[in-house]
């Protein structure tokens, strides 16, 4: 839900009287009711049907033995992940054996997140044993996917922000070679997402949306994009905590299409003789060398909260002017929904939903991004360092962090 329908939806939770107005109803009774009912096979046909229909080079893992490690950590992703990847030709996949069923004790999981290596830990036992091209792995709820590729003798974690790029210009690269983008075409990403896929999208005449943190606001803009006969228009959405979609036929982030488009993408290149991280390296030649960091700073407790509020009051009454030694372009306050030209003056729209954030542009594509978690007592520190050299990125980029933890004093 976005912001109007939960606030409506708040309002009626507030009027229940958890003690005398819940109610209960028995399983047998609900579907002798008709209240509760089984997903049919066609709807699940349909599904696969949909996610099928996403495919931009439905010949590319055709005579290709892309090798392939899976792991649905103990969730819902083990069926149509392999039922999806099995109809578009892939074969040669193995599943980790002690993550393959439903357990939501995770025993060899504690923190079941394709964002951590620890989530690839078994996977990466298994390939010990046979090398594979590719490690994949989806979250519980299989709306997320993360993957490992074999390069230069070793497995290397691809960043949500990356996987982002590749699909980016693997997506848009191949509707354009063949011919078939659409006009106006946009992507959609999360504000916080890596400024390279808008660099990217750019370079093949597509637009990029950029919303705020939340995949519901993605959601919410592709119905409008439907409601407005605009949906051909739609390529690809992405955050950068690993959620990416393609298609119209969800509302959030879908591991399972993104999971068949990531080893399609990397059955393409492999007949090349490219792993995906050789990809990565030839898009960070073409576009300079794109660091994404995240800082998470906790403030626990009631005094940890107004320690939060102070940091983020003391940001607006008294702006930054440069970072790191460097100038501060523009700056965003989406509390007040306006970007102000540091330079000028002038102040424009943001055009989104009100939001507790500041962002910071500062030259040559590098910026700053500074919020309070929605769901934990910490604040984020979002940076986006580019160079043309991978060590002068990651060097621009600890400056920024050391420079905007100073500005703060934390």
């Amino acid at each position: 839900m976005t912001d109007e329908a939960a606030q409506k939806t708040y309002g009626f939770i507030q009027k229940t009287d958890m003690f005398k107005d819940v109610r209960s109803i028995g399983f047998e009774e609900g579907l002798a009711s008709g209240i509760i009912e089984y997903i049919s096979e066609e709807i699940i046909e349909e599904f696969y049907k949909l996610t099928l229909n996403q495919a931009v080079r439905p010949d590319a893992c055709e005579s290709c033995d892309l090798k392939i490690i899976y792991t649905p950590l103990n969730g819902t992703g083990n069926k149509p992940v392999r039922e999806v990847l099995s109809r578009i030709g892939l074969k040669n996949i193995r599943v980790v054996p002690e993550q393959e069923k439903p357990d939501g004790n995770f025993p060899t999981a504690p923190y079941p997140n394709p964002e951590i290596r620890q989530a690839f830990e078994c996977a990466l036992k298994l390939a010990e044993e046979e090398k594979a091209d590719l490690l994949l792995a989806t979250d519980p709820d299989c709306d997320r996917v993360g993957i490992a590729v074999f390069h230069k003798g070793e497995y290397k974690l691809i960043s949500g922000n990356e996987v982002g790029a590749l699909l980016t210009q693997y997506v848009l690269s191949t509707l354009k070679e063949r011919g078939t983008l659409a006009d106006r075409p946009l992507v959609i990403k999360s504000f916080v997402t890596t400024d390279l896929i808008e660099v990217i999208a750019a370079d093949y005449g597509c637009q990029t949306v950029n919303l705020l943190t939340g995949f519901k606001y993605i959601g919410e803009y592709i119905s409008e994009l439907e409601e407005n006969n605009e949906a051909d228009r739609f390529v690809l959405a992405m955050e950068e905590s690993y959620g990416y979609l393609a298609g119209t036929h969800a509302r959030d982030k879908d591991a399972v299409v993104a999971s068949m488009l990531i080893c399609e993408m990397a059955a393409y290149y492999k007949k090349q003789g490219k792993s995906l991280a050789d990809v990565l390296e030839e898009i960070y030649s073409r576009y300079g060398n794109y660091v994404n960091t995240v800082l998470n700073f906790s403030f626990e407790g009631e005094s940890g909260m107004i320690k939060m509020k102070e940091l983020m009051e003391s940001l607006r009454s008294k702006p930054p002017k440069e970072i790191a030694g460097r100038p501060i372009l523009s700056s965003a306050d989406y509390k007040t929904s306006l970007v102000t030209d540091r330079k000028t003056g002038a102040q424009s729209p943001i055009g989104l939903p009100k939001s507790n954030v500041l962002s910071y542009k500062l030259p040559q594509g590098n910026s700053v991004i500074v919020r309070p978690s929605g769901t934990e007592p910490k604040i984020k520190i979002y940076l986006t360092a580019r160079a043309s050299g991978r060590e002068e990125a990651e060097t621009l980029a600890e400056e920024m962090g050391l420079g905007i933890k100073n500005i703060m004093g934390i």
